[in-house]
């Protein structure tokens, strides 16, 4: 019996002591949108540092920086001892590259359809113990993603509206079949005239956009005081059928609109009124 009991109290000692507890996980996002999967997942106090370009949510504000979005501070991130890190492409790459070789623990997130995100969202809801939360958050987006596809579906083929999305004035930047954005333009019943270009992001001739003539042209940057005017006054713009019916509008945030995160279902809301005031 007292074997017994000695041996109860090793297994209890070992898994109730203090070291025996799973320490808090500590957590870094490079990028905005990886931030906002975070923080949808219910993260807030796991995050120690992000980008100087995370401003959503409210609370990601408050978090320590740790650079910018090209270029993060190694010697920062180091600092703050972090078990996982995520991240993005793009320009990214290289300090991720430094990391990795660093044995820190990276997980890259960029995604290039709506399929791919909702990957990235549950893969991140692996590492971070938040399988539940991820299937939910999914859950949701689905949800409201097929109810605007349901919409989109009843609309005629001859009267889906051709769409134009600038993402720079200079020089002229667009959308392509490369990016998700791309998809979005379809789900919400329209037609991206840019969908022939491969690559996600792309310069364009201001002659393209003038033969195809789009119906709505959605200005995704903050660059001009007033970037409306600025679009309509260009030579010839002002033969646009956008143009001509006032359809010219940049008050779309353009953080929800080009991020590949959890408010890409208020981006698609928002593009759907735009294309379908009427409903």
């Amino acid at each position: 019996m007292e074997k017994l009991f000695s041996i109860v109290v090793f297994v209890f000692t070992i898994l109730y002591s203090p070291d025996s507890f799973a320490k808090d996980l500590r957590i870094i996002s490079l990028a905005p949108a990886t931030t906002e999967i975070l923080f949808a997942l219910g993260l807030d106090k796991e995050i120690v540092g992000v980008s100087e370009f995370c401003n959503y949510p409210k609370e990601a504000v408050a978090k320590e920086k740790i650079g910018t979005f090209s270029q993060p501070n190694i010697e920062k991130i180091l600092s703050l001892k972090p078990d996982l890190i995520f991240g993005t492409g793009l320009e990214q790459a290289p300090a991720i590259a430094k990391l990795k070789q660093l044995n820190l623990n990276i997980f890259v997130s960029d995604p290039e359809n709506i399929d791919e995100l909702f990957r990235s969202i549950r893969e991140i809801g692996r590492l971070t113990k938040k399988e539940k939360e991820s299937t939910s958050l999914i859950g949701n987006m689905r949800k409201r993603i097929e109810k605007i596809n349901l919409q989109a579906s009843c609309v005629a083929e001859e009267k889906k509206q051709k769409v134009f999305v600038e993402i720079w004035h200079s020089p002229l930047t667009t959308v392509g079949s490369g990016s998700f954005i791309n998809e979005l333009i379809a789900l919400c019943g329209g037609v991206n005239i840019t969908s022939d270009i491969k690559s996600a992001y792309s310069s364009v001739a201001q002659e393209v956009v003038l033969k195809r003539n789009p119906d709505c042209i959605i200005l995704a940057y903050m660059g001009n005081l007033s970037p409306v005017e600025s679009v309509i006054s260009r030579p010839g713009w002002e033969n646009i059928a956008a143009v001509k019916n006032k359809r010219v509008y940049n008050d779309i945030d353009p953080d929800v609109l080009l991020r590949p995160g959890p408010r890409i279902v208020e981006a698609m809301e928002e593009l759907n009124k735009k294309l379908y005031p009427d409903g």
